[in-house]
């Protein structure tokens, strides 16, 4: 079974590295693909350098437009399947999901369809997040529940597994939102369409280095983004 692991990257020289060289590290034979957005500080220099040493296990992909985070990933789902691909993972490039529960992600998603690495499934386990992100975080997910109906805990996690299928039969072409509603509208999409999804408790840690990518935009998008899946799927046009 083969399993990418995409991380998605703009301006990550800090990191970049060390996660790439943690995910080797395990005894799981994971490739990687890192998606850059044309990262002004040579992340993707640092990729290509590694590629040297890893060169049937690490892949790189610089696309030139930095349009969220969504689209990256989307980027990086359809290159997975025209790779051959069975399992397929989300992964921030700054430590805040341990690579360490690749492992774990992998295997419960063996005995469904996709896996989350979940903040909240087991309380709230988060380190080093101030305490207004915390809050907003964990009402996004509420909120989230709320409108769409679905029993997921951690509607905006961004550690995921995917089985091949999910990707083929979730229809990647109609994923409208780009920034953290994109992952609320991955798990929407999968759960309208019946796959078995389950949550993985993790710790989440904040990042050390770098800076964090969130903002008032993409606040806005999740909030209005949602009440729109909610409309599309009430009228049959999801």
């Amino acid at each position: 079974m083969k399993k990418l692991v995409i991380i998605p990257t703009y301006n990550e020289k800090e990191n970049i590295e060390n996660i790439i060289s943690a995910v080797f590290a395990l005894k799981e034979d994971f490739h990687i693909l890192v998606v850059d957005d044309s990262s002004p500080d040579g992340t993707s220099e640092i990729v290509k350098k590694l590629q040297r040493i890893y060169p049937d296990e690490l892949f790189l992909t610089v696309r030139k437009t930095k349009d969220g985070l969504g689209k990256a990933y989307l980027h990086g789902f359809k290159w997975s399947l025209e790779n051959g691909y069975d399992y397929i993972f989300e992964m921030d490039a700054d430590f805040s999901h341990n690579p360490k529960d690749l492992s774990r992600l992998f295997e419960a998603c063996k005995n469904a369809d996709m896996s989350i690495g979940s903040r909240y499934s087991k309380g709230v386990n988060v380190v080093n997040w101030p305490m207004g992100r915390v809050l907003l975080s964990y009402c996004a997910s509420i909120y989230t529940r709320t409108i769409l109906g679905f029993p997921i805990q951690d509607t905006t996690a961004g550690f995921v597994c995917f089985s091949r299928k999910v990707l083929e039969e979730i229809g990647l072409d109609k994923i409208k939102l780009k920034g953290y509603g994109f992952q609320i509208e991955m798990k929407f999409r999968a759960f309208k369409k019946g796959f078995k999804i389950v949550e993985v408790p993790i710790i989440f840690t904040n990042r050390e280095l770098g800076e964090s990518k969130m903002n008032g935009g993409i606040i806005h998008e999740a909030v209005f983004g949602v009440l729109r899946l909610k409309w599309k799927s009430l009228i049959g046009k999801l």
